[in-house]
């Protein structure tokens, strides 16, 4: 099958992909629809097959981020040998998947762009993506080691953490902190995301180390 005649399935996808290559090489503000078009090979009328507008394909892409965000949220969760390590294993996760997909890091929570309140495919899946974590910290307060009423804030906290170093290490300012401090961006965010763990482990009078993300 050559660029130029995707069956109309192939098309949709051909043209996902082209959105997201385009976002990583260049950027959100390079990605129109004729552009898109003319990166996948295909006619500039061929996306309005798929997508009414810009802001329609970008909404797909955006859901097919936090599909895959829950998917990978979801097996580090499952693989935690306790609640409290769960938590520790969902931001390592959360983090791994904006350095290797930052094409769509950067655009899943670019409402303006995405426009989820038209799209309702991508709150639904930007909401089970966040539901991974709101779920790991009620099993903490089932298992007794976080109390009801800690539930919520840890919930907030913990999201607003890894958001913030996943962006932090995207936009270098990790790697200049690193140099500063005489090591790597990588080693920053295993200290405090360990640090993290202590606290939860302090929190919840678990014993030891939690498990690998």
């Amino acid at each position: 099958m050559t660029r130029t005649t995707y069956h109309h399935g192939a098309l949709r996808d051909a043209l996902l992909a082209a959105c997201l290559r385009l976002i990583e090489t260049e950027g959100i503000g390079a990605v129109s629809l004729r552009r898109v078009a003319r990166e996948a090979g295909v006619s500039s009328g061929a996306p309005y097959h798929h997508f009414a507008d810009r802001a329609a394909l970008l909404a797909d892409l955006a859901t097919q981020g936090f599909r895959l965000l829950t998917d990978q949220l979801t097996t580090a969760r499952a693989a935690a040998s306790s609640p409290t390590a769960a938590l520790v294993a969902l931001e390592q996760s959360y983090v791994r998947f904006a350095r290797e997909q930052p094409g769509y890091f950067r655009l899943m929570f670019r409402p303006e762009l995405s426009q989820p309140e038209k799209h309702p495919n991508t709150r639904i899946a930007g909401e089970a993506a966040f539901g991974v974590l709101a779920d790991a910290v009620a099993d903490c307060v089932a298992a007794g080691e976080l109390s009801p009423e800690r539930a919520e804030p840890t919930t907030v906290t913990l999201w607003a953490l890894g958001h913030g170093l996943a962006s932090l290490w995207l936009d270098g300012q990790l790697d200049k902190r690193g140099t500063i401090f005489g090591t790597t961006a990588t080693e920053l965010v295993d200290s405090v995301l360990d640090g993290i763990g202590g606290l939860l482990r302090a929190d919840s009078g678990a014993p030891g180390r939690p498990g690998p993300g």
